[in-house]
């Protein structure tokens, strides 16, 4: 399982012309699902992030996490996090997992980052999204586990 985390001022995804998540401050959370993945996995992941100091207290230091900030997030299923770029020029998506196992993880994800206590919403699972981002810092973490 992989993340990419931004920290944002504000985050928006858009499906059809249509806002389906937006949030202010808090976290972008792009969500790679492997093939080997699994719910220990997510609940590690939820849990690292919802107590990751990557928040500034009031000296500029990263000594906050987005609990202690009451920031929301965003999480985006994103398969891409999984391109293997190492022969020609055209990604292989083949460590991904497929839909009927990435889908429910990426959910699961979400909901044990809401039962941390993180204002949680989400992109649409296999839709054509547009997500903007404006990245605080900027500051971008990635976490694999």
């Amino acid at each position: 399982m992989r993340t990419l985390i931004q920290r944002v001022k504000s985050g928006k995804v858009t499906v059809n012309s249509r806002a389906v998540a937006e949030i202010g401050p808090g976290l972008v959370i792009l969500l790679g699902i492997g093939q080997k993945d699994n719910e220990e996995q997510a609940k590690f992941l939820a849990e690292k992030i919802a107590t990751l100091r990557v928040f500034e207290d009031n000296e500029g230091k990263f000594n906050l996490s987005i609990l202690d900030t009451g920031g929301a997030a965003i999480v985006v299923s994103q398969f891409t996090l999984y391109a293997d770029t190492r022969k020609g020029r055209r990604p292989s998506f083949t460590d991904a997992a497929e839909p009927e196992l990435a889908e429910p993880l990426v959910e699961k994800f979400a909901e044990l980052l809401r039962s941390q206590g993180i204002p949680t919403q989400t992109g649409v699972f296999g839709a054509h999204m547009l997500v903007q981002i404006e990245n605080d810092g900027p500051v971008t973490i990635w976490l694999e586990k």
